[in-house]
């Protein structure tokens, strides 16, 4: 017996009403059908900016609201390439709107603390190409065109630069939606007039020469962004904690602990997965599309009555949000710094001084808003000459903004 599609076909434009945009409408049915899909489905069980929201409360937005914003930027995007009389095909428009769709579909719950331990040697970027060939495969092939435009594969290398360019909608999307849901009212940026001053030429994407201000406005907003959310101490203090949670966790199962967990997260407990895991066994993606936010936190919750130390006093800390405190410095601390601050923790917890690693953490931020070394920005001047934006500005914010600011932190738990 075959099951009745719960849709009828002719109902598939639906419109999403989104706090950022207003209304955003699904141009294609394949479109649709992609959204459906139980893949795509569990990115409204991913918050777009992790552990973010226990610093501005209001970050509780996903990555499905993210994507869809995406792909709502990308056809204003597609639409104004075209009317400056450059082709895209119905097919091209499709891909192009799928590819942005599905850029995040391979992140993980709290992914870049995942992608430590939880799956290792693999990124996200990676498992959402493993993805999209398997919806493509289920949606008799219709993805191809979108997974080569993903890839960089596809001869018109303007898309695959509006997909992932160091301008491209992903971060136009981001910056404005972060900037909503977090009140970090310094990165929202001027997305229709920056889409407005798209062009191509010589089958890349420029901006049109007026188009420069909005420019580094958008580049000082990422760099505010940065400092201000995404590498704010706090979160960073929090997305480490739950780095050694996991950490953690995946040692004492591989020892033959039996911990609480759901059957996906305990898959990835249990086992050491690579990328050529996901490339030879079938099983492994159907896994990870199991996994988001609500396997960690339900796990972290149970995990702080574990009788582990480590694993238990971490745990009870991020659950009642007892985060370790930080210290941000320009220089490297010293080691007699982090020798003192691991003393001091072995005076107030019984631990191994070997387990004192999940306690003190110690590493380097790096805050790179625009690097002119890689898929950089290029102008379109009226002359016609192209120039890449640091060498085009008239001021030397853009050229100052091109060079990394690095830091250095120290973080560590304080027993009251």
């Amino acid at each position: 017996m075959q099951l009745q599609s719960k849709v009828n076909s002719n109902n598939k434009k639906k419109i999403f009403n989104d706090p950022v945009y207003g209304f955003i409408s699904i141009p294609q049915e394949i479109i649709f059908d992609v959204i459906e899909h139980p893949y795509f489905q569990r990115l409204r069980r991913i918050k777009q900016l992790g552990l973010t929201h226990l610093v501005y409360p209001g970050a509780l937005h996903t990555r499905f609201h993210h994507v869809l914003g995406a792909m709502h930027l990308m056809t204003k995007a597609v639409g104004t390439i075209r009317r400056k009389g450059h082709e895209i095909t119905e097919d091209e428009e499709q891909a192009v709107l799928l590819a942005i769709l599905l850029h995040d579909i391979g992140h993980g719950p709290f992914s870049h603390a995942l992608e430590h331990d939880i799956v290792s040697g693999v990124s996200h970027e990676e498992i959402s190409c493993f993805f999209i060939e398997r919806l493509s495969a289920e949606f008799d092939g219709k993805l191809d065109l979108a997974l080569k435009v993903f890839k960089n594969e596809h001869p018109k290398k303007f898309l695959y630069q509006l997909v992932s360019s160091q301008l491209d909608m992903d971060r136009m999307d981001y910056l404005n939606r972060d900037s909503f849901y977090t009140g970090v009212s310094e990165g929202k940026i001027g997305s229709d007039r920056i889409i407005e001053m798209m062009n191509v030429s010589n089958g890349e994407l420029v901006i049109e020469e007026k188009g420069i201000y909005s420019i580094e406005k958008f580049i000082v907003a990422r760099r505010i962004m940065y400092w201000q959310v995404y590498l704010h101490k706090t979160v960073v203090a929090a997305e480490f904690m739950l780095i050694h949670i996991l950490r953690r966790a995946k040692k004492l199962v591989q020892e033959g602990h039996n911990l609480f967990g759901s059957p996906a997260l305990l898959y990835f407990m249990k086992n050491n997965i690579s990328a050529n895991d996901f490339r030879e066994n079938e099983e492994v993606l159907q896994q990870f599309a199991q996994l988001d936010d609500y396997d960690i936190l339900g796990a972290i919750k149970v995990w702080q009555f574990e009788s582990d130390t480590v694993l238990s006093e971490l745990s009870k800390r991020m659950v009642d949000r007892n985060l370790f405190k930080i210290e941000v410095s320009k220089e490297v601390f010293s080691t007699e710094r982090v020798n003192e601050v691991s003393a001091t923790i072995q005076t107030n917890i019984e631990v191994k001084d070997i387990d004192v690693e999940h306690f003190v953490y110690t590493e380097r931020l790096t805050n790179n808003a625009y690097s002119d070394d890689k898929q950089n920005i290029k102008l379109l001047k009226k002359s016609g000459e192209i120039l890449e934006l640091s060498k085009a500005s008239d001021n030397l914010n853009i050229s100052a903004l091109t060079k990394p600011v690095e830091k250095y932190f120290l973080s560590y738990p304080v027993f009251k």
